[in-house]
């Protein structure tokens, strides 16, 4: 198993803390013990690129105390993991929105993109302020620029060239996992997941270990992916000599 992406809606802080007796940031904090782990195991189950969902859009309409608390473990993530994720060679990046995360947040997750640039083990991604529809909507509007300025041909534009100009390089994913027993996207990566092997599982993000992500990669591996074709004999007995 080799170069994988793998897409993880974390869902069920809250309902976690809530069956602890303790408050939803205590959930958040949980949380985070499991991206750490996660993190650290996805490499050696044979993935290359790691979404997480932190942060959705729709996360503001939160109460404001709540999310001035998901802002700070951001922070604390950059500012105490960073040393480690340039250890191990992880490639930290952002997605989304970068106006509405608040300043102090912000410096220290660029900072941490900047130390760990180099990183070619694993690159993790950060979905922070992300909204899938939005960011289908901005690559658009790039596509428009180019068209205004001349250096794009309106009859140019194809499937191929909006893929490119959504995912930046970053190839689709293979896998996308929501926990916490929920079964929608949520709008996360919705152009990218067109043919993404869908994993729902009724875990709690902050009980999701690395055992609970080679669960999902075991499942993922029996199944048969056609992209729209169509697999015959000949071809399933030698998918299956070479599983």
């Amino acid at each position: 198993m080799s170069g994988l992406h793998v897409g993880i809606i974390m869902d069920g802080n809250g309902r976690w803390a809530r069956a602890q007796g303790k408050p939803r940031w205590r959930g958040h904090l949980a949380g985070v013990d499991s991206v750490r782990d996660v993190v650290r195991g996805a490499p050696d189950l044979g993935v290359t690129t790691l979404t997480l969902y932190a942060f959705s859009s729709d996360n503001w309409k939160r109460p404001r105390g709540e999310v001035g608390r998901l802002f700070w473990l951001l922070r604390e993530y950059c500012q105490r993991e960073r040393a480690e994720l340039v250890e191990n060679g992880v490639r930290l990046t952002q997605i989304g929105r970068r106006d509405r995360i608040p300043k102090s947040a912000l410096a220290e997750l660029k900072k941490t993109e900047q130390a760990t640039a180099r990183g070619r083990r694993l690159h993790l991604r950060l979905a922070i302020d992300y909204s899938a529809r939005w960011a289908i909507s901005e690559a658009t509007k790039r596509l428009a620029r180019r068209v205004e300025q001349g250096r794009l041909d309106c009859k140019a534009i194809s499937c191929d060239t909006l893929r490119r100009a959504i995912a930046n390089g970053v190839p689709d994913p293979d896998l996308i996992i929501r926990t916490a027993g929920e079964q929608r996207l949520s709008d996360f990566l919705l152009w990218e997941a067109a043919y993404a092997e869908l994993y729902f599982t009724s875990v709690l993000w902050p009980d999701f270990r690395r055992g609970e992500l080679a669960l999902a990669l075991s499942e993922f591996q029996q199944r048969e992916r056609r992209f729209g074709g169509v697999l015959d004999a000949g071809d399933a007995a030698a998918t299956a000599v070479g599983q």
